[in-house]
């Protein structure tokens, strides 16, 4: 088992070198896949890859579009990073190609230098080279886990805001109306509601006819591919009617080209610079859709995925994809779901599809002549449909206060900012949330249940007088050292009466200078009112650093207690049992049940319950002057009635101690005349004390309010006989 109280020098030596060994396998996986590979997966492989190049090839073709490139960069794209990453990736049903959120942001990227004179096919080439940088570099450095650290909600929040712009750009092609070529809502908008009387009526009812088609397929045959069907009915209408003779706009001859490697403009740094921001957004966003789906579909199927085999393998797909004349790509969930539900079994599927999509490439690809940007149109309307996973959407708003956050805030980037920035956004906000999360660990107080078997919130129960209990779940880091102290601050002011506190720190997996810092304080703190602080169930990692900062010494070696024994000492040798068996009505322990009442008092334990008369209070100020101007004839007497353990912990100056249940006793012999003033802990014991008093026949008595507590607070002097 790994050590985990190594130093951090060493830490970083083992990470550096387990990436350098694990090279060699990252780039090997090919091998690995193949031989996984068993000869008769060949015909379910060859039927799901069928599959699978029906929805890839209009999808690839549109999502082209989406991008703003020609429709074979879409192919070319799907041809390379399809092969690729199936042989290089970890998850064996996983499809990778062009899909519509990175289309979307790709076209984003691009438009910033469409006016600068770059050929966009070439640019588009070197983001996807320079995505599948990063994307492999974050896979070398066994940097995977970071995508833990963005939300679900992010891709939830970006592909609702993406599929919004998606259908929206695609209205002026469904009205056959000239556009700008700007994905911008208001902007689009804008030129449709000044281009209104032209409307082209052909491209109109073709349109309307094409997604009435694929609408009532969705309702009634929701397993057809709806993408292949409506491009082929959109061309074979504009055959028969000959629609592209009245003005209908199709896409042209597509090249029927075997993909070629190209020459990009690697080290030209000033369209680099233009890109980078686009690049990081486009690999984020990239990694996150991909994970996310490979580990949904492993979910069922048993498959480990490893996260940084795929981000070597996503980012050797995009540079593939560029290199050869195609675009940036990602997985596809539509696609996998395909591939997993047609009976795909392994990583070969991916190879299948390549190869059956330059066949189409090549044999077909100058039926593209007759596909109407119309019907492309209605295919991507119906995508931008799909893409709203409004299931997800709903889950998230009933279940999470942060995500649904994160998710608002992703969406409403995505239609207000440059696409980029809407990722990094979301992903912003995401770190933010972990952030706040892992600064606010859970802290909350707990009892013993009712078979004192396990420890349960306190919430309604009763609670020991003396000892209160905190658990503390997570990191007592630097970030996180105020909300827990904060958190022990508010239970003090709760529970006044308890003077010791067991911290229960089984749940906390590791804690640094900072934490032992706030430690000292609660310790001091508690230890300054006559209580004390215990620590139980820590971790081995935790008990270290409080050796190796020497807090040990101060805390303690006694102080520090095992899970079994901790209540057993602490009511067996700290806690007070006069108060247990004197003033305490509940049994929160198993040790506390043989404990009972004793009976001398029972006529005087019988009147404390009673509250028929109003007691006087005076304030820790009023109280000063009484004592310091005694010599006005207003002599006062104040008596605290605390047990004397209590007392020797901590008390007033110039205060005499008669305990409680020996105040009752004696009272008869005190001057029923006499000026006095009740003191104990928190004032709950002297008002109590108060009441007896008053009923007896005592015409001057008062409590100090809020007891000892609120004298100290209020910053007069205390005197310390005897500190644990």
């Amino acid at each position: 088992m790994r050590s985990v109280n190594k130093e951090p020098g060493r830490v970083a030596f083992d990470w550096v070198v387990g990436g350098i060994r694990d090279i060699p396998v990252f780039f090997t996986k090919p091998i690995r896949n193949i031989k996984n590979s068993e000869s008769r997966f060949v015909k379910a492989d060859l039927i799901a890859a069928l599959n699978v190049a029906i929805v890839l090839v209009p999808q690839s073709i549109a999502y082209a579009l989406i991008a703003g490139l020609p429709p074979h960069v879409g192919i070319y794209a799907a041809v390379g990073s399809s092969v690729v990453a199936s042989l290089w990736g970890s998850s064996r049903h996983l499809q990778t190609g062009p899909t519509n959120a990175v289309s979307l942001l790709v076209f984003y990227t691009l438009s910033d230098i469409r006016d600068g004179g770059y050929d966009l096919v070439i640019a588009a080439g070197l983001l996807a080279v320079l995505v599948g940088v990063i994307q492999v570099a974050v896979g070398l450095a066994h940097m995977g886990v970071l995508v833990n650290f963005v939300s679900d909600s992010v891709i939830t929040g970006f592909t609702a805001g993406a599929a919004i712009l998606i259908a929206v750009s695609q209205l002026p092609h469904l009205l056959g109306v000239e556009n700008s070529g700007m994905i911008s809502i208001y902007s689009i908008l804008t030129e449709l509601g000044s281009s209104s009387s032209l409307v082209h009526v052909p491209s109109l009812l073709l349109g309307i006819g094409t997604l009435g088609i694929m609408i009532s397929l969705l309702v009634y045959r929701p397993g057809v591919p709806v993408a292949f069907v409506g491009m082929m009915v959109s061309a074979i209408a504009v055959v028969l009617l000959r629609l592209d003779e009245v003005g209908v706009i199709v896409l042209g001859e597509m090249t029927g080209d075997i993909p070629s490697l190209v020459k990009l403009p690697l080290f030209d740094l000033d369209l680099i610079g233009k890109l980078s921001t686009g690049a990081l957004a486009v690999a984020a966003i990239g990694l996150v859709e991909a994970i996310s789906i490979s580990r949904a579909v492993s979910a069922e199927t048993g498959q480990r995925i490893d996260s940084n085999q795929e981000f070597v393998g996503q980012g050797l797909s995009n540079i593939v994809s560029g290199l050869f004349s195609g675009y940036a790509c990602s997985g596809s969930f539509t696609r996998t779901v395909v591939n997993k539900a047609s009976g795909g079994k392994s990583s070969l599927v991916g190879v299948y599809v390549s190869v059956m999509v330059l066949f189409v490439l090549l044999v077909f690809g100058s039926f593209a002549e007759y596909l109407p940007r119309t019907g492309l149109a209605c295919v991507l309307l119906i995508t931008a449909w799909r893409m709203v996973n409004r299931v997800e959407i709903w889950k998230i708003i009933r279940s999470s206060n942060g995500d649904t956050v994160i998710m608002a805030v992703t969406f409403l980037s995505a239609l207000l900012l440059p696409l980029e920035f809407a990722v990094l956004a979301g992903v912003i906000v995401s770190f933010a949330q972990y952030l706040v999360q892992s600064a606010t660990p859970m802290v909350w107080p707990v009892v013993p249940d009712n078979q004192f078997r396990y420890f349960v919130p306190e919430e309604m129960n009763s609670v020991c007088p003396q000892l209160g209990m905190l658990a503390i779940e997570g990191s007592l880091y630097f970030g996180a050292v105020h909300h827990v102290e904060n958190a022990i601050r508010i239970n003090s002011e709760r529970h006044p009466d308890q003077y010791l506190l067991l911290l229960r720190l089984h749940l906390v997996d590791k804690c640094d200078v900072s934490g032992i810092h706030m430690l000292e304080s609660v310790v001091r703190r508690y230890r300054d009112k006559g209580g004390d602080v215990y620590i139980v169930g820590a971790r081995p990692q935790v008990v270290k650093i409080i050796e190796d900062t020497d807090f040990i010494h101060y805390l303690g070696k006694d102080h520090l207690l095992s899970r079994h024994e901790a209540v057993s000492y602490l009511f067996h040798d700290v806690i007070n049992h006069n108060i247990c068996e004197q003033y305490c009505s509940v049994r929160v322990f198993a040790e506390c049940q043989p404990i009972s009442k004793k009976s001398a008092d029972s006529n005087h334990a019988l009147e404390l319950g009673m509250r028929h008369v109003v007691v006087d209070y005076c304030s820790p100020d009023e109280l000063k002057d009484l004592l310091e101007n005694s010599d006005n004839g207003e002599g006062i007497r104040v008596i605290d009635v605390r047990e004397l353990e209590e007392y020797k912990r901590i008390h007033l100056p110039d205060v005499e101690s008669t305990p409680l249940q020996r105040f009752l006793v004696e009272m008869e012999t005190y001057d029923k005349e006499g000026n006095y003033c009740i003191v104990c802990r928190t004032g709950r014991r002297s008002i109590r004390c108060a009441e007896v008093m008053c009923k007896k026949g005592f015409s001057r008595v008062r409590v100090l309010s809020g007891g000892l507590l609120n004298w100290e607070s209020s910053g007069y002097q205390v005197i310390l006989e005897h500190s644990r």
